[in-house]
């Protein structure tokens, strides 16, 4: 993996919620979970909500321009657009989420069985047209998860909600072995290398200022991608000088 010196060595992309609606009349993106990382958003503009269901149960937190908000491991979360939602999207373990740390609220015949998961949450080959109507068609499935979890812990039932957790680490188990090395050579290793600059600098040395850089992230080129939020503009946050 090429080296970043991006805060946090953390992940940066821009979402453009999804505009259509889901079978309950709800516009928005897929309701999904991340086993490790923890996402924030930074609304850009439009209106919109965060529902969530974590260890307190059900939760719908209003977005609106400037509104900052993040959700750790484990919590469920379904963007809702009200009206043009677009957000920058920071995310922690650089790499990890593409390497599997993410599982959809897919019914639960449909989580426990990893080769059901694999093809409703695939996109295909299509093109964008085709695409477009994979990425409704698993939001629609994963919105019917998420309605069932959300309509136990409402009346005080969370064993579909821990049945869900279980079935989730089950379905990434066999990805999860990598996602160490994803995290000693991103974050864990910034942590390291600003614990090693203060105790220079603590010493007496400030040598390393010497080596100051800017650094442009490179959004990537195309149609925005099919993510599951909504449509996507990636960055690469790698480490390149920027020309004078």
């Amino acid at each position: 993996m090429t080296a970043s010196s991006f805060p946090g060595g953390t992940s940066l992309s821009h979402l453009d919620v999804y505009a259509d609606a889901a079978p309950d009349g709800i516009c928005g993106g897929s309701p999904h979970m991340h086993l490790v990382s923890t996402e924030a958003y930074v609304v850009i503009s439009g209106e919109g909500a965060l529902q969530t269901i974590d260890a307190d149960g059900f939760r719908e937190t209003p977005l609106a321009p400037g509104s900052v908000v993040w959700f750790t491991p484990g919590t469920i979360h379904r963007a809702v657009n009200r009206g043009d939602l677009r957000v920058v999207v920071l995310m922690s373990n650089s790499g990890l989420p593409e390497a599997g740390d993410a599982v959809m609220t897919f019914p639960a015949e449909v989580v426990a069985n990893p080769s059901a998961y694999a093809a409703a949450a695939s996109l295909g080959d299509d093109d964008a047209d085709g695409r477009a109507e994979r990425a409704s068609a698993r939001r629609d499935l994963a919105v019917a998860g998420f309605e069932t979890l959300r309509a136990a812990v409402a009346r005080g039932d969370r064993a579909p909600l821990d049945a869900f957790h279980s079935a989730a680490g089950a379905l990434v188990r066999g990805r999860a072995a990598a996602w160490g090395d994803l995290v000693r050579e991103r974050p864990l290793a910034q942590a390291r290398q600003s614990l090693a600059l203060a105790d220079a600098v603590a010493s007496g040395s400030v040598d390393h200022l010497a080596d100051a850089r800017v650094h442009q992230a490179v959004p990537s080129v195309g149609d925005r991608g099919f993510g599951m939020c909504g449509r996507l503009r990636t960055y690469d946050v790698n480490d390149e000088e920027t020309p004078r």
